[in-house]
């Protein structure tokens, strides 16, 4: 409905568009509207491709000054460019919701501007040619809802912490500069932001002049030379500490928050290590001047790789004492990743996201097999395959794929996990040798360009010689994996393995019958035998000749394939392949097939592997499927081996194993732990294990761990999880007191779930009144995550009269509160219905209308703003209300 009326309304105001100048800015925009070529719209069931480029973009130079204490920014932004094909007298700008107060060019005289709270359009006085340069200054000021955040002591945050950052992906960066926000436009930029003296600003690229300027602030200013994409844009300002390393001649800059400060070591330990290895791997020197990272309190996101500057989220930082359970190594390695595949080469469109988010999160995991070994590698691509990507049995989107409705459904398993395994797909079959060269010629050949997924083929044919239209139909541009049913049977007489490999995926327009090269491996007496195959039908038998029949049967034994394969054996093969030492794959699968098979002998082979196995990764998928045997014996060899399991992660693995399970010895068991057990990670996960066990013993040690410091708050974050599941309405006066007193302790993200815990508390009590009032206390807060965590917890507490204060946060600009404040409206009025369902059911519809309602009123009166921008009489081009 949104669309139909906006667009009646355009062709009105067409219709009075003639004659002067003015009117003809307005009468394009409306063609370009109408068109849906406006820049930055995207439309439901619609697909997405890059935006033309009238001018080429040459460079940004953003000068802006924050407000800490009213959280807006204002300033100047200067953009140069030049005409590409035909000369350009109409400038369209994304600017979303910025106030526009005056546009200057340098080489012709402005005609006019309109600025609505989407975009802005700039007409020239007379057209600028091709090879023209010209520069536009566009004076603006904003309180973002996105884009640029700020984080003061007025949102909840310590003052010793305050700072701001932005955040350009997707199309952020026009809620606080006006910008082309695409990525397939990338110029060089420069940002000069003026703090409080005692702040540090960061940017990308070099620090070139540092200065007081006229108000008495600290003028800082960052230059980047080399082009890059627009959201990669970056700012950060406020109070950080800094600590400094270096890679060769490349300075390498942490930066956290004063707060955190003391345990950012932990988190940055790797960075250099990760440099030289991904120099070494991809042949291309880092090729940015600089790399910094700074951590950002309640970031929206894991990391961003905005060039030479990346932001973490302060969850990144982690006390020593969980010792390997919680690292950075990871998030560090995928962010710097982006250096080259991201920042160096772009993706011209979100549809080609996977080669940013493929490519890192595939280093990543080579990074893993660069420090720890081949097993490491594998053990990542593994659980990506088994946990995000084989799980999407009935999505019919391929990786490239532009039906979305928003940028953001690409950032999906199908750009990170699955492009990553495309790209192990492709290392395997091109052999590491090859597959460098082309990765490598794929980046110096689109340097500081933006690239499709056909720039990556076309490299990788003219470095292989191969034809790779097949893979990449397959499984690039066509969605799913293949299901594959995988037999064995020996042949005695003959001597033959017959091997039987069974496509079992439904083949239809959109999932394609798959074709791929892979291997069988058979060992016989201690000797190996690998037979190559190609899989291209939908059932198809495959015979080995063998001198005898083999102790382990293997299928892919290199784990080169994305697919889901069942192949069950005997318990004699089983056994063999648990004992191989020289395949983590094979005894890991081994140890699954092993979880169905409720015997003794299946729980003496698991035990050998939780307690012997070399490698962690198998040791934590034995003590799962011990879990899946729910057997006295299976839960009693996870019992005693947990105090001697040295690795963290086995032991936390195990620790869960034991607490999981629903028994009269299960309290005492973790009562054991948590006497014993030193690392908070653990512990913590032992505490919310006892959400499940009622009881003055369980209570004694929820209300103990309440009180009990931890960084982050993690074991009172604990004891409230536990709260939580325990539906005791008499844990309301310590909780509802933690929360009072304990408030700045907690991360916005562990209050938020403590204000809903104390929701879910409340709903248990007759009389609710005073944790409504506490909850309503927070409906205001400036930190969103709280703010609609209190909204979700009223909903919750299931009090009609937090329905009041809700519905006054229903029709709010911003979407998330309005979303949050709705759907707890909802609940209450389905929980305590306090009239006819049908009434409900019209209230409902009603606030809906409303809701558009507001929305179409809102589009009038830009319409009405551009006419009166024009000149032109809003009266004569606008429907009455």
């Amino acid at each position: 409905m949104k669309r139909c009326v906006t667009a009646v309304l355009i062709l009105l105001l067409g219709c009075f568009a003639v004659a002067t100048s003015a009117e003809d800015l307005i009468c394009r925009y409306c063609l370009e509207s109408q068109a849906g070529l406006v820049r930055g719209v995207e439309l439901e069931g619609a697909h997405h491709y890059a935006p033309d480029r009238e001018v080429d973009v040459l460079h940004i130079r953003i000068d802006v000054t924050p407000d800490f204490a009213q959280r807006t920014v204002s300033g100047t932004t200067s953009i140069t460019a030049t005409p590409i094909a035909k000369p350009v007298d109409l400038i369209c700008l994304d600017a979303k919701d910025l106030k526009v107060t005056e546009v200057r060019c340098d080489q012709v005289a402005i005609t006019d501007f309109v600025s609505t709270r989407e975009d802005l359009k700039i007409l020239l006085a007379e057209p600028i040619d091709p090879g023209t340069n010209f520069t536009l200054h566009i004076d603006h000021e904003a309180q973002p809802t996105a884009g640029l955040y700020f984080r003061t002591p007025e949102m909840g945050y310590p003052e010793s912490d305050t700072h701001i950052w932005t955040q350009g992906e997707t199309h952020e960066s026009r809620h606080w500069y006006p910008c082309f926000d695409y990525p397939n436009e990338r110029s060089s930029s420069e940002i000069i932001c003026h703090v409080p003296k005692e702040m540090t600003v960061l940017s990308n690229g070099i620090r070139i002049g540092e200065e007081v300027d006229d108000e008495g602030l600290k003028a800082v200013h960052w230059f980047h030379e080399k082009p890059h994409a627009n959201y990669l844009i970056c700012l950060v300002a406020g109070h950080l500490d800094h600590l400094q390393k270096k890679h060769r001649d490349i300075p390498l800059g942490f930066y956290t928050q004063p707060t955190l400060s003391a345990y950012a070591e932990n988190s940055f330990r790797d960075t250099a290590e990760i440099m030289a290895f991904y120099e070494q791997e991809i042949g291309v020197l880092f090729p940015w001047p600089k790399y910094d990272q700074v951590t950002i309190l309640d970031f929206t996101a894991g990391g961003m790789e905005n060039t030479t500057l990346t932001t973490l989220t302060s969850n990144t930082i982690f006390d020593a004492a969980t010792e390997n359970i919680h690292s950075t190594r990871s998030l560090d390695a995928h962010e710097m990743a982006h250096q080259w595949f991201g920042d160096y080469v772009t993706c011209k469109d979100w549809s080609h996201l996977w080669l940013n988010e493929g490519f890192a999160t595939y280093y990543t995991h080579l990074y893993e097999g660069h420090k720890f070994g081949r097993d490491a590698m594998l053990y990542g691509l593994y659980r990506d395959a088994t946990n995000r990507v084989l799980t999407q049995k009935n999505d019919k989107k391929p990786i490239v794929y532009n039906g979305y409705k928003t940028a953001g459904e690409q950032f999906d398993y199908r750009s990170y996990p699955k492009g990553s395994w495309v790209l192990h797909m492709l290392r395997c079959q091109l052999g590491p040798d090859l597959y460098r060269q082309c990765i490598k010629t794929y980046l110096q050949k689109h340097a500081l360009s933006s690239v499709v997924s056909d720039d990556l083929r076309q490299v990788i044919e003219q470095e292989s010689g191969r034809s790779m239209d097949r893979f990449f139909d397959q499984w690039v541009y066509h969605p799913r994996h293949p299901d594959l049913k995988v037999s064995y049977q020996w042949m005695p007489k003959q001597r033959l393995a017959k091997m039987t490999v069974k496509q079992t995926q439904e083949v239809d327009d959109d999932v394609l019958l798959y074709q791929f090269p892979t291997k069988l491996r058979f060992i016989v007496d201690g000797k190996t035998i690998d037979h190559e195959i190609e899989v291209k039908e939908t059932e198809e038998d495959f015979y080995v000749a063998l001198e005898a029949q083999p102790s382990i049967v293997r299928f892919d034994p290199d784990y080169t394939v994305l697919a889901e394969v069942t192949f069950d054996k005997s318990d004699a093969l089983l056994k063999a392949q648990l004992e191989n030492q020289d395949d983590m794959i094979g005894r890991l699968l081994a140890c699954q097939l092993l979880a169905d098979r409720k015997t003794d002998e299946s729980v003496k082979l698991l035990e050998t592997a939780l307690n012997q196995d070399p490698f962690y990764g198998v040791r934590v998928t034995a003590a799962r499927s011990l879990e899946k045997h729910d057997s006295d014996a299976a839960y009693e060899v996870l019992h005693e081996s947990w105090k001697s399991q040295q690795d963290a992660r086995v032991r936390i693995a195990v620790v869960e194993r034991i607490t999981n399970r629903f028994s009269d010895d299960t309290p005492q068991r973790i009562a054991e732990i948590l006497e014993i057990e030193k690392n908070p990670a653990i512990q913590a996960t032992a505490i919310r294990a006892l959400g499940r066990f009622h009881g003055e013993t369980s209570r004694d040690v929820i209300t103990r761990y309440l009180d009990t410091p931890s960084f982050n708050n993690e074991l009172a974050a604990a004891a409230i999880s536990a709260m939580s599941q325990q539906n005791d309405s008499s844990y309301k006066p310590l909780l509802l007191d933690a929360l009072k007193q304990q408030e700045s302790k907690f991360s916005s993200r562990g209050f938020g779930r403590g204000l809903e815990t104390l929701g879910h508390v409340g709903s248990l009590l007759d009389e609710k009144d005073d944790v409504r009032e506490f909850l309503i206390r927070y409906v205001n807060h400036p930190n969103t995550s709280v703010r609609t965590a209190a909204f979700s917890a009223l909903g919750t507490l299931g009090d009609p009269q937090a329905i009041s204060v809700l519905e006054a946060f229903s029709g709010s600009g911003n979407e998330r509160v309005a979303r949050a404040a709705e759907q707890a409206i909802g609940k209450l009025r389905e929980s305590k219905p306090t009239a006819p369902k049908e009434v409900i059911e019209l209230r409902k519809e009603m606030a809906k209308m409303k809701t558009e309602s507001e929305k179409i009123r809102e589009e009038i009166r830009e319409l009405q703003d551009q006419v009166k921008a024009a000149g032109a009489s809003p009266h004569s081009a606008t429907p009455k209300e």
